[in-house]
């Protein structure tokens, strides 16, 4: 996952490149928006971003914290939830996935 700075109202965008996905599709680098809470301030905020994915008919809604170490070390800890596309609103009842994320910040 790759980020852009924050800008003054708290939302970014960026690009994210799964390494696990439920198709035979070859996997592409998928574009996300996302905001974060107080932008400002300092300490652990809370985010939100949706990945397009662009191989998969299904978005996916990431919402998690952000926490900082003593040392700066930076970790997202999100949950998500995925939905995929289906043929009928009769079928919704398997468009879904929850799941959570731990991501370490990488320079």
């Amino acid at each position: 996952m790759t980020l852009s700075a924050l800008d003054a109202a708290g939302t970014f965008s960026g690009s994210y490149h799964t390494a696990v996905a439920a198709t035979n599709k070859q996997i592409l680098v998928s574009p996300l928006q996302g905001a974060q809470q107080n932008p400002g301030a300092k300490g652990q905020p809370t985010f939100g971003f949706t990945v397009q994915w662009q191989f998969a008919d299904s978005t996916t809604a990431f919402v998690g914290q952000c926490f900082v170490d003593r040392r700066g070390k930076e970790t997202l800890e999100t949950t998500w939830l995925l939905w995929e596309e289906v043929p009928s609103r009769r079928d919704a009842w398997k468009a879904t996935r929850v799941g959570t994320s731990i991501f370490t910040r990488i320079k």
